[in-house]
């Protein structure tokens, strides 16, 4: 999946990697393009896998959150075995299971109430819907089902529902002294489920309709209290790989080659087609996402004596296919056009013209062709609503396949010296070729006390999800609910509405820093500075109307309809991915260690502190059609939307079989603008800090149990008072980097053998 916002993430699952088969985590912190490539604009995360050939472990982790919700499980095992003589095969696996949780407060908006302890319960909106058979009661007593038994008010918002099962396997085997075959694989499912925004009455979904026979059609027929459309997404992911690596003479080498595939299969529930009137199912299948790739790589090493010479090449295939929906989930149904059987104009509109003795009836039921109000001249939104399924014009596979070789070489120049200097060259089929560097090197001052430092370059192609992804679902670019649609760049929709074809990002990545080793002091000061040009983004949505007299706006709508979009008229807003502005990113990490021994017990204390910035370094504001396509409230939220100061402080105490855990987590102050795209108004968050504890009793060699808690005070950040984000019954910003699920409590039980 791509992110629909933002910098459009789409990366690796990190959670298809059972925690019981990680063996330890590396971190290279500093750009490493030139080595690894693309992806490794700012550094790479390794992951090494446990390699054992006998024993295992077991663990049962269970909890809950303080405020009674959000009950999860995890079950999570290792089992090594051996391979002949010199070989291992070890296997890991996890089940995972957790409960949502609600922090939300009963829908509340300007537009609409349903808080029966607010004064504007029922007002601002237009709950009479004068649908026969239909009232006021009835819509009340409907609203405790309008979110199908998910939640106790209408629209939920806190983590999803959530479940997982997932095995992974790493193997290898010694053919010669020289010679290893290795190969690690993995299989996944998972599922998930989140609410959409509720629909009220009149809210230009729930909307009255005529039928052929005059009568009326209100989608509240089939959801006496509105609804609140549910998505639900089934994930299969699986991937392998295979290589073998060994010593020939002084040079090294590893052949490898690995697939992974990764796909999400989405459900809608609990809503409607409204364009489809009353013949509207209440459940889709919009359609499908996959994902793989295919590599293969050489690497080589060879040792020049005071030098190491490495160097390789690589070959790859990515494929980015959208699968269509079910008819239903996309087709324009009649109510997507006025008058759609023709009982005023008398005009065939394709959806079976009424009849002389049709239209007689439909005058009996209230037919007024003179009011320009009557439900009759209605039109709704096209496809499932919240999440309108992939059209055949939607569908299609984005391909592509690249090839990169490289050099590195590294070693002491002097005996306090070291340095290294790699070379990279990728050529992507569709965007072209890059060359990047990389220098680095750590000079000893003394024993305990070193500097080091790096310059490189980057580079990072856009996916193929990033490329092609479309997607048309309800947002809140105003503050208020509309359906907003993403649009792939180099398309004819987005290339209408002034986009132009996306290119790499680059970027220049200069650290510098120190290390010391002082008794029981461990510690390291980095500063960074990067600068990343032609950085990707989704431009800030761009409002659409299909009123004539709307300027600007009236010509997206034209823009959408020329380019055969389905539901042109249900779309309030669009945007699409570009290259949109160059930033600076810099700051200072510190990471301190100190280990204390004493007759009660041996204590570590580590401290982890950043300080960073980002700001543009080129104009964000350029105007496409007269419209600046990164606007002024976005401008300010992406250089003040994150806190400039984050720290982690632990102590870890250990005295015979217990082992005590103290986390204290900090994040600074921060600020977010709201607006409708100019910087009205400012809210600034106030620092927070959030404290673990966990104890570890060690029953014997081989059981342990734990308890803990995280945010054992159960603090909560700043509630937002900004219109655009306290929409809808949302209490915390639903993107605060600040965590605001409340405390959580837990015990563990784990097993090694």
């Amino acid at each position: 999946m791509v992110q629909i916002g933002g910098a459009g993430t789409q990366g690796p699952d990190l959670a298809t990697i059972p925690s019981a088969a990680l063996g330890s985590v590396e971190v290279l912190r500093d750009g490493a393009a030139a080595q690894y490539g693309s992806d490794a604009i700012a550094g790479v995360i390794n992951f090494q896998l446990k390699n054992n050939a006998e024993g295992g472990s077991l663990s049962l982790d269970v909890g809950q959150y303080f405020e009674g919700d959000g009950e999860q499980y995890t079950i999570s095992g290792n089992k090594g075995f051996s391979l002949g003589d010199d070989g291992f095969l070890s296997i890991s696996a996890e089940v995972t299971e957790s409960d949502a949780t609600l922090r939300g407060e009963e829908y509340c908006t300007g537009s609409a109430c349903v808080d029966a302890n607010d004064e504007r319960f029922l007002t601002g909106s237009r709950f009479d819907t004068s649908v026969a058979g239909y009232d006021e009661a009835s819509f009340i007593a409907g609203l405790s089902d309008a979110n199908i038994g998910f939640g106790d008010v209408v629209q939920p918002w806190g983590q999803p529902n959530y479940s997982s099962a997932k095995v992974f396997l790493n193997a290898g085997m010694a053919l010669t002294s020289d010679m290893e075959l290795y190969t690690f694989a993995n299989y996944s499912e998972s599922e998930g489920d989140g609410g959409f925004f509720y629909r009220y009455p009149g809210n230009g979904t729930i909307e009255n309709l005529r039928e052929i026979d005059g009568s009326l059609y209100s989608p509240l027929m089939k959801f006496p209290g509105g609804f609140t459309p549910r998505f639900f997404g089934d994930i299969t992911d699986y991937s392998f790989a295979a290589g073998i690596k060994g010593m020939a003479g002084d040079l090294g080498y590893d052949l490898s080659g690995r697939y992974g595939y990764n796909e999400i299969s989405y459900t809608l529930k609990n809503t409607v087609n409204p364009s489809l009137g009353s013949a509207s199912p209440t459940s889709f299948k919009p359609g499908d996402l996959s994902n793989d790739e295919l590599q293969f790589q050489a690497d080589f090493t060879y040792d020049l004596a005071e030098y190491v010479f490495a160097f390789g090449l690589s070959y790859m295939e990515e494929s980015y296919e959208i699968s269509g929906g079910e008819p239903s989930s996309y087709e324009a149904g009649p109510h997507s056009l006025s008058d759609p059987y023709g009982l005023c104009s008398r005009v065939d509109n394709g959806f079976g013209m009424a009849t002389d003795e049709q239209v007689a009836t439909a005058v009996a039921n209230g037919l007024d062709c003179s009011d320009d109000s009557d439900p009759v001249y209605n039109v709704v939104g096209v496809g499932s609503n919240g999440f309108p399924g992939y059209s055949p014009q939607s569908t299609g596979t984005y391909e592509r396949d690249s090839y990169a070789i490289y050099g590195d070489i590294s070693g002491d120049l002097t005996d306090q010296l070291f340095v290294q200097a790699a070379v990279r060259y990728e050529d992507y089929s569709d965007m072209g070729s890059e060359t990047v560097y990389k220098i680095a090197g750590i000079y000893q001052l003394t024993e305990e006390l070193a500097i080091r430092s790096s310059y490189g370059t980057g580079f990072r192609a856009p996916t193929p999800g990033q490329q092609g992804t479309t997607n048309i679902s309800t947002r809140l670019p105003n503050g208020f609910p509309v359906a907003t649609g993403l649009f792939p760049a180099g398309g004819p929709v987005a290339q209408a509405l002034g986009a132009i074809e996306l290119v790499p990002e680059t970027s220049t990545n200069f650290t510098f820093g120190l290390t010391a080793e002082l008794d029981s002091l461990t510690l390291t000061i980095d500063y960074y500075h990067i600068l990343l040009e032609d950085r990707f983004n989704a431009v800030s949505v761009l409002d659409v109307s299909s009123d004539p007299a709307a300027g600007p706006d009236y010509d997206r709508y034209l823009a959408l309809v020329g380019a055969g979009v389905e539901g042109a008229e249900s779309i309030g807003g669009v945007n699409y991915f570009q290259n949109l502005f160059d930033t600076v990113t810099e700051g200072v990490d510190v990471v301190a260690t100190y280990n204390m021994e004493s007759e009660l017990g041996d204590t570590v204390f580590t401290l982890s502190m950043n300080y960073g910035t980002q700001e543009f370094d080129s104009d964000p504001g350029r105007l496409v059609n007269g419209d600046p396509v990164f606007n002024a409230e976005a401008q300010y939220d992406f250089e003040n939307g994150l806190p400039s100061v984050r720290g982690v402080f632990s102590i870890k105490h250990t005295m015979d079989d217990l082992s005590v855990t103290a986390r204290m987590n900090y994040y600074g102050s921060y600020e977010n603008s709201d607006g409708g795209g100019t910087v009205s108004s400012i809210q600034e968050f106030d620092p927070e800090y959030m404290f673990d504890l966990e104890a570890t009793y060690f029953i014997n060699e081989t059981l342990s149990v734990s308890a803990g808690a995280r945010n054992l005070f159960d603090n909560y950040p700043d509630a937002s008072t900004l219109p655009g984000d306290s929409c809808c019954g949302r209490i915390y910003r639903s993107d605060s980097i600040v965590d605001w699920q409340g405390g959580y409590y837990y015990m563990k039980l784990n097993a090694s053998f």
